[in-house]
């Protein structure tokens, strides 16, 4: 009887041992695939680097070649950018907007085409901006060259609102001012947005600013009515970080448009009625507080498209602090 105790308590023991190390060893390799994750999540993922060495390559090229090289050099030199701040963000939040869906983030640049083409369409009427050396390109090549370099604007505004939206002081913002989505405001927005496309219409050397205006205050309201992501979903709690990070987001995209535009060939330049001075490289310095309402356009737009295609309440853009 002794013998069969002793015999059992080892047993036991052994078993206990092993089921201790187990645990151990378990434990061990659990911590380290952990930490090699955020070891990874730490580091500038590849496409990052990749989009840097295009900026490098591109930017370079643009500005010291002669003759016509924008046309097919704008596209990989902002492929790079959004590449670059994408993956900035990945390594700041450990997500970002292209490794969360590639398909979705193909996409960005799908639909962001046809969208700043309804701006060109609207610059038909207040000839705010030409673009030099147009002419050389038959029609058929415009738009070729001029579409695949639009595909580039909603990528990269989105991408940069999500990198100033992983900074503490924007996560730290108080609440501003509330904007609700009741059926008042929602259409006073409606009707203010309807009357400043028709003033722009009618007198575009006067109105020509509501251009980046007036979208917004259309598409905001029907995107509310119709149960679409809107940025009143934030402004009805006083939740104005969404806002704050779209337009730094785009401040910074358009000093880089602006910048990269200065020695380009082609290139756009602006005809403004008024407020054409003090200018920062082509563009008037009051011409770059039309790009804070033109962010919320671009968000306005893009989720009345993803609405349309079946994705009312999408959180793929997070343009605001988890």
């Amino acid at each position: 009887m002794f013998i069969l105790l002793h015999n059992v308590l080892i047993v036991s023991y052994e078993y206990s041992l092993d089921l201790r190390l187990s645990v151990y060893t378990w434990g061990m390799t659990t911590n380290i695939k952990t930490k090699q994750i955020e070891i990874e999540k730490s580091k500038l993922p590849w496409y990052g680097w990749l989009g840097l060495g295009l900026i490098a390559i591109f930017w370079a090229l643009n500005w010291m070649l002669r003759g016509p090289r924008t046309h097919w050099g704008f596209f990989p030199l902002w492929l790079g950018y959004c590449l670059l701040v994408d993956g900035l963000v990945y390594w700041r939040t450990g997500t970002s907007l292209l490794t969360r869906s590639l398909r979705r983030y193909v996409g960005l640049f799908i639909v962001s085409a046809p969208i700043w083409w309804i701006f060109e369409l609207l610059n038909l009427r207040t000839q705010n901006w030409t673009y030099i050396g147009a002419e050389i390109f038959s029609p058929l090549e415009y738009a070729f060259w001029t579409t695949l370099s639009f595909t580039t604007v909603i990528p990269a505004v989105f991408g940069s609102a999500e990198f100033f939206a992983s900074f503490d002081f924007v996560k730290r913002l108080k609440r501003g001012p509330v904007i609700g989505t009741d059926q008042r405001t929602t259409l006073s927005f409606f009707m203010l947005g309807w009357l400043m496309l028709a003033s722009m219409l009618a007198w575009p050397r006067i109105f020509f600013l509501f251009i980046w205006l007036s979208l917004y205050f259309i598409l905001e309201p029907i995107n509310v009515w119709l149960g679409n992501r809107s940025l009143a979903s934030w402004t009805q709690k006083g939740d104005w970080r969404p806002i704050v990070s779209l337009w730094l987001g785009v401040l910074l995209t358009a000093f880089f448009w602006e910048m990269w535009n200065y020695y380009s060939y082609p290139k756009w330049i602006y005809h403004v009625a008024w407020g054409d001075w003090l200018h920062v490289f082509e563009m008037p310095l009051l011409g770059y507080g039309g790009y804070l309402p033109f962010a919320l356009e671009l968000y306005a737009l893009y989720h009345w498209i993803s609405g349309l295609l079946g994705s009312k309440t999408t959180d793929y853009i997070k343009v605001t602090p988890d």
